[in-house]
Order: structure tokens, then sequence, then C-alpha cells
């Protein structure tokens, strides 16, 4: 995510693709997913630059749909992928394992530049989906669990947490938002601290083209509110908490909003809601499926929520 250095402008002219369809190929196709500025503008990486002359080579000379043409780079990328992997050592999985541990060890140690460059190469070599589900979601509960056992100490935890919070944050600036979608309000409530789910599933909206408010952890009602009035389009709420003792609040807060916005949908999960059981909530959907399953879920019913609005 560090060696990005082509606007929108120079891909254009060094391309010969006209922004029109190069932006149609991110929205629609994902073919490439650049990196954002804080003001939302594009930034290309030399690897984005490839990818993009080689989708234009298959549409202009061999004739080849876009979408056919997007499936083929990812199988390309995946094949080379399997053999940079075989070269360096056989099993893939052994590589993962690698990864993890060597990103762990220089967090707990409090190595950041050398966590940051791991974390860069990983992204560089297994993409967004492996390395955020299968490498850097495990840190995080290896950090959890270290600090249960007395491994880490308070302050390693939160440096550790944090961190790979900050890297996750990053790709809030780089999908697309497609305006037809409703916007989604997400936050943990007051007393809540653990916001490591909430941000997972934001960003899995996010790359889905949701537009998310991100609150984070510990957000006083009264900003919830302010929010709500303040902002448009706000389709849904989306809620997670750890602690189960925290349920009650949650509900009582869910049963004020929902009667000040009736036409709100609301989202809830975490581990407090998952102990809870069922029935234990008036939200409009518990998610408790594990995030394999989140784009079925939702295919299946934000559609849905988008009709209701």
């Amino acid at each position: 995510m560090r060696y990005i250095v082509y606007s929108i402008k120079q891909v254009v002219e060094m391309l010969d693709i006209p922004s029109v369809t190069l932006r149609a190929w991110e929205n629609r196709y994902q073919a490439v997913v650049p990196e954002r500025t804080e003001s939302g503008y594009r930034l290309y990486s030399q690897e984005n630059i490839e990818d993009l002359r080689w989708l234009k080579e298959q549409t202009d000379k061999q004739g080849i749909s876009i979408s056919h043409a997007v499936r083929m780079l990812k199988m390309r990328k995946q094949k080379h992928l399997d053999e940079r992997l075989n070269a360096a050592g056989g099993d893939p999985r052994d590589a993962i394992d690698k990864m993890k541990q060597q990103i762990y060890t220089a967090l707990h140690e409090i190595q950041g530049e050398r966590a940051d460059a791991l974390i860069d190469f990983g992204f560089s070599l297994y993409g967004y989906e492996a390395m955020v589900y299968q490498v850097l979601v495990p840190v995080l509960v290896k950090v959890g669990d270290a600090w249960e056992e007395g491994t880490a100490t308070v302050a390693q935890e939160h440096y550790m947490t944090h961190m790979i919070s900050n890297r996750l944050s990053q790709f809030f600036h780089v999908f697309p938002v497609y305006a037809h979608l409703p916007k989604v309000l997400a936050f943990c409530p007051a007393g809540e601290h653990h916001q490591i789910g909430l941000l997972l599933f934001s960003l899995f909206l996010r790359k889905n083209g949701v537009e998310v408010i991100y609150l984070g952890a510990n957000t006083p009602e009264e900003g919830v509110m302010d929010m709500l009035e303040k902002q448009g389009r706000i389709g849904a709420v989306c809620l997670s908490v750890t602690d189960e003792e925290l349920v009650p609040y949650c509900e009582d807060l869910l049963g004020r909003l929902a009667s000040m916005h009736p036409e709100l949908q609301f989202i809830v999960g975490g581990k407090g809601y998952e102990t809870a059981g069922p029935g234990a909530t008036r939200a409009t959907y518990k998610l408790d499926e594990p995030p394999e399953q989140w784009q079925a879920w939702f295919d299946r019913e934000f559609a849905r929520m988008k009709h209701r609005m």
C-alpha cells in the first residue's frame, strides 16, 4: 500500500483508457482496487498499471469482454501466486503460518517498522481477502489469547491491536461507494471498547460499495443521535458488543432509536449477542454468521433493506 505513484490522469494518458471506462472497470468488475487519499483521489500502484494494461490488451486485441478478462486476470494472478509459493517452499498454508508468526513476533517486540513491512509484503503476495482473514484476524486472536494467558502485557495488547486496526482502517479509502445503497452507521455502545469485529464487518460492507459512517468503540449515545439527525440516507445502524451485560442497555437504545427513526433497520452482532441466545434482540438482523458467510447474507438481505427505505 505504500508504493503508489500514479494519479488517474496519469493512468488515462499512459494506457489510453478513458477515465469513465476506468471507473466502470473498477466499480462494476473490481478490475483493480487503487488506493485513495483522504480527499478521495485515486492513486495507482505499478501492479495496478500492469493489470490494467493486460486487461486492455485482452479487450482491445482479443475481443474478450471485460467481465471475462477480469476473471482471467484473477486466475492468472492466483496461478502466479501458487508458483511463487511453491518456489519458496511448498505448501501455501505453511507460508501463511510463517507470515502470521513473523507479524505477531514483530508486534510483540514493538518492532513497528518491521511489522508494517511484513504486512505490506503480505498484501502484495496474498491480496486483501487472504491477508485480512487468514493472517491479520488470526494474529488479533493470538494477541487476545496472549493477554489472557499473561504472556502479553496490557500495553503490548493495546499496541498490537492498535497497529493492526490502523492498517485495516486504511481500506476505508480504497473501495468505491455506490450511491444507490443506503448508508450504515456503525458503532460500539458506551462501555464497549472492543471494536475489531465491528471494524471487520464495516470493511466488508465498504468492499461491497456501502458508505459506512464508522464511529468505533465506546460511542456515547448522544453522538449516535446527533449523527442520525445530521446525516441523510442512513438506512441501517450496526451495533457490536462483546459484553453480554451490555445487551440490555443496547436493546433499550435500539428501542429508543426505532421510536425516533422508524425507517431504520438494525444489525447487531458480537460475542455479547452470541451468548445472549435467540430472541434476545429487537434488531432486524442478528448477525452471527462467520465472515465467510457474510457475502451470502449481504446478497440476500441488503437488497431488501434498500427497498424498505
